[in-house]
């Protein structure tokens, strides 16, 4: 029923457990590989990339696992690394300062995947922009008219489903904006919250980060639209909730739920 996807989950909430440990723990909370945090205080940092991906694939191929992506920054021992490794994507974020003008901050970051492109063409390897909300890419669109101009083979959007609803986003017409440039799906979920009382003034507002099925973004109208449309490959949930204490246990909850959407939607079809 799932042969069509590979189900990763983002180990960042991890960072203090041995690279066995770590495959231990994915292995048993039911996923097939993961999206590696490739930085500072992990269990393979950026400038030991080139040796310690390849150890670290290894430990998690004991166990059936892959590594499936990065979340990293774009130099090339970082290419290298991944090459070596089997690792197909690097993931970026692009944020922004309010005080710039947003046309002109988006010249920039087309610059900066000017810088690397010459790197997924040399190593095989592609970077997948990832919307995020604040300033930057924050929506779906503007994730579509930064990559545009780019080969899809190299450079790619990584849609979250979070990010998307927080956004204010209709999932099938955010697939739809992104779908030819669509590197990844993310599966995760959020809503907004008042911090302050209604006596408060002005309104805060705060983002809380949930399970699947608590969030802004209904997961089960994305994964009905992405199933007709075909969509194949990497499912990644990056494991993010507000009540960090209960990661694990949700975790384990949503790569069920994700897995009973896609076989409801399957037999809808």
């Amino acid at each position: 029923m799932f042969n069509n996807y590979i189900f990763s989950i983002f180990t960042k909430p991890w960072k203090n457990l041995s690279a066995t440990e770590l495959a231990e723990l994915v292995k048993r909370l039911g996923y097939d590989g993961v999206e590696f945090p490739l930085r500072e205080g992990y269990q393979v940092e950026p400038h030991d990339a080139e040796k310690g991906l390849v150890k670290l694939a290894e430990v998690f191929a004991g166990y059936g696992l892959k590594i499936c992506s990065v979340a990293s920054q774009t130099d090339e021992n970082i290419f290298a690394g991944c090459a070596h490794a089997g690792v197909p994507l690097i993931r970026i974020m692009f944020g922004n300062n309010l005080s710039n003008n947003y046309l002109g901050a988006e010249d920039d970051m087309r610059r900066s995947i000017d810088k690397f492109l010459p790197l997924c063409e040399k190593y095989g390897v592609k970077v997948g922009v990832q919307q995020h909300y604040g300033p930057g890419i924050n929506n779906t669109m503007e994730m579509l008219h930064l990559l545009e101009p780019y080969d899809e083979k190299y450079v790619g959007g990584i849609w979250d489903a979070a990010h998307s609803g927080l956004a204010g986003e209709e999932p099938e017409q955010a697939l739809d904006i992104i779908w030819d440039h669509l590197a990844i799906l993310n599966f995760k979920n959020a809503f907004y919250y008042r911090k302050n009382g209604p006596e408060g003034s002005p309104a805060i507002f705060e983002r809380y980060f949930t399970t699947g099925d608590q969030g802004l973004l209904s997961w089960e109208r994305a994964v009905v639209h992405m199933i007709k449309k075909g969509y194949k490959g990497n499912i990644c949930l990056p494991a993010e909730y507000t009540d960090e204490f209960n990661t694990e246990t949700y975790a384990v909850q949503d790569i069920i739920y994700i897995k009973e959407l896609i076989n409801k939607a399957l037999e809808s079809i």
